[in-house]
């Protein structure tokens, strides 16, 4: 299921959301290795808790696409590449969208309410999570279906959560949140009657 076998033509034009969304990551990691306007960059985009406190809301959005170095973008856009084709495929582009986008802010929020003032945060792993959080939702809904999926996609989870804790410099409110974010957003999304639904429109 997450073998990913598609050249990059297949891939772009069978997962554009999730295309997007690692060209949009590394266009802006690009962006910071430019003299002077990377810091630019950095310092307009990173999630300080004081700077938000000051009506500056728009960093509880874009850490969701800053990365504090390039194996730091590495790893996540890894992760993006490898889970999000399938989810997309699955709920569609909105759907995946819209679980994506809400996990990393709502990683945010959680962030800025539960984090100290000099707080600082970037990344786009509450958001990658939330993918996880999703699946562990579809996981719920087929679980006497499909437990190969149980089985793949349960132990990948536990170990990220294991190792949220393990590693230094995390963003453990994030990837929490935004856990629990996708898992909501998917067990609204693949209820099995809304999931008929889908299909149904897609006939009609």
């Amino acid at each position: 299921m997450f073998n990913r076998r598609e050249n990059f033509s297949q891939y772009i034009k069978y997962y554009p959301v999730v295309s997007l969304i690692i060209a949009l990551n590394i266009l802006v990691y690009a962006m910071g290795l430019i003299p002077i306007v990377g810091d630019n960059v950095f310092n307009l985009g990173a999630g300080a808790n004081f700077l938000i406190a000051d009506g500056e809301y728009w960093r509880l959005v874009t850490p969701i696409f800053l990365h504090a170095g390039f194996l730091h973008l590495l790893f996540n856009m890894f992760w993006l590449y490898l889970f999000g084709p399938e989810l997309e495929k699955i709920a569609g582009k909105m759907r995946f969208f819209t679980i994506y986008f809400f996990a990393g802010l709502l990683g945010n929020v959680a962030t800025y309410l539960m984090q100290p003032p000099n707080y600082i945060s970037v990344g786009a792993s509450g958001a990658i999570f939330g993918i996880f959080g999703a699946f562990a939702a579809l996981v719920y809904y087929t679980r006497n279906t499909m437990p190969q999926l149980k089985q793949t996609i349960m132990p990948i989870i536990i170990v990220s959560i294991i190792m949220t804790f393990l590693q230094s410099n995390v963003n453990a409110t994030a990837h929490l949140v935004g856990l629990l974010t996708g898992f909501v957003i998917g067990l609204i999304d693949f209820h099995p009657r809304r999931i008929l639904n889908w299909r149904i429109k897609k006939k009609k």
